[in-house]
């Protein structure tokens, strides 16, 4: 097993290695793995000690034979190589990833090979996140506005009505200004809830599963159909400084879309995983709280899902427009973010919620 000797200058190389978000696996010339860093075994979702002396074949042919011809190739031909945009299968979940081979040669025999893999559909993820919260905030800037600008005429409009109430004697004549002062506060409640959160966080150290038991057991007393709601938990994660209120009320408004997007008949599942080497925005978190929320429903059409999250759009006749997006500007108060992948039979909305500082 391939190690570092206990040097100072040694110890500071392991550090920076471990480090990288670029996973550095180093192979001997057996094709046997003796080395591999953190984010190697974030890529490969299994720990160093499971990893290091597998060889490349047990690492890599069942989901990518291509992969270890290339390595094969490196060692036999002494040279390095690239390879871009191949599939590793991890988990049954697949991943894109650029390759990188390079032979390490002693008295010109290669004696070890030093890859490397970098997950290029995780930089387009951080790259698509950057746009939906720069989309959201223009957009929530944008309403917020509106907003205002329609509760200042809103208030006069109810004054009006009421100070005209009592100078009514009619009780037919009445019953239209009571209409006036109804609909007034019913514009007044959708424009206070277009505004989002009127409040910061009161942050406090919570277990997440708390939050997550309290959305089941309201969602359940809620529903009247056949709803199976399953809870895959991972109980080693450490409690969270964050609003326990605001978490509840957005992961309830996440799962009651799930409920109305299988008519109260289908299957979720909430599941709650820590997350390692996670970016939210342009921040890099060491460990992440991911809570998922998923369903069986029809799924999230793809003009839709472009524009989920944004105030006043629905795909139901009855809906609002504000659940999802309220249930964002409360996952970025608390420096997180939800994201969504759908296709018919499966939709996942995922909640990142960072331990910890950002940058680690």
């Amino acid at each position: 097993m391939f190690f570092f000797p206990q040097s100072p200058s040694k110890i500071m190389y392991k550090r920076i290695l471990d480090h990288l978000t670029t996973a550095v696996l180093l192979f001997d010339r057996d094709l046997r793995l003796t080395y591999i860093n953190t984010a190697g075994e974030i890529i490969l979702a299994d720990s160093a000690r499971h990893l290091v002396g597998h060889d490349a074949w047990q690492l890599f042919k069942p989901s990518n034979p291509s992969l270890l011809a290339n390595l094969q190739q490196c060692l036999s031909m002494a040279e390095p190589l690239v390879d871009h945009s191949t599939i590793l299968n991890r988990m049954g979940q697949n991943v894109t990833i650029n390759l990188s081979a390079t032979p390490l040669s002693e008295d010109e025999e290669v004696q070890e090979v030093l890859v490397e893999l970098q997950q290029i559909d995780n930089h387009l993820r951080i790259s698509k996140d950057e746009q939906l919260l720069t989309q959201q905030n223009t957009a929530r800037l944008l309403v917020r506005g509106l907003a205002h600008e329609i509760k200042n005429p809103l208030g006069g409009l109810r004054g009006a009505a009421q100070l005209l109430d009592l100078e009514l004697q009619s009780p037919e004549l009445k019953e239209y200004t009571q209409i006036i002062i109804a609909e007034s506060d019913r514009l007044q409640g959708l424009m206070d809830k277009m505004l989002g959160p009127n409040k910061l966080p009161d942050k406090k150290s919570i277990n997440i599963h708390e939050v997550l038991e309290r959305v089941r057991s309201v969602v359940q007393a809620e529903s009247v159909g056949n709803l199976s709601i399953e809870c895959d938990y991972d109980p080693s994660i450490p409690d969270i400084h964050a609003d326990k209120d605001q978490l509840i009320q957005a992961l309830l408004n996440i799962t009651r879309n799930a409920v109305q997007a299988t008519e109260g008949k289908g299957h979720i599942i909430l599941k709650s995983r820590i997350h390692r080497h996670t970016t939210i925005g342009r921040k890099r978190h060491k460990l992440a709280i991911k809570c998922d929320i998923i369903d069986d429903g029809p799924g999230i059409t793809p003009e839709m899902m472009k524009q989920i999250f944004y105030p006043m759009i629905t795909g139901r006749a009855d809906g609002t427009g504000l659940g999802l997006s309220i249930a964002q500007a409360l996952i970025n108060q608390h420096n997180g973010l939800i994201e969504c992948n759908s296709e018919a039979g499966y939709t996942v909305f995922s909640v990142f919620l960072p331990l910890g500082t950002g940058n680690e």
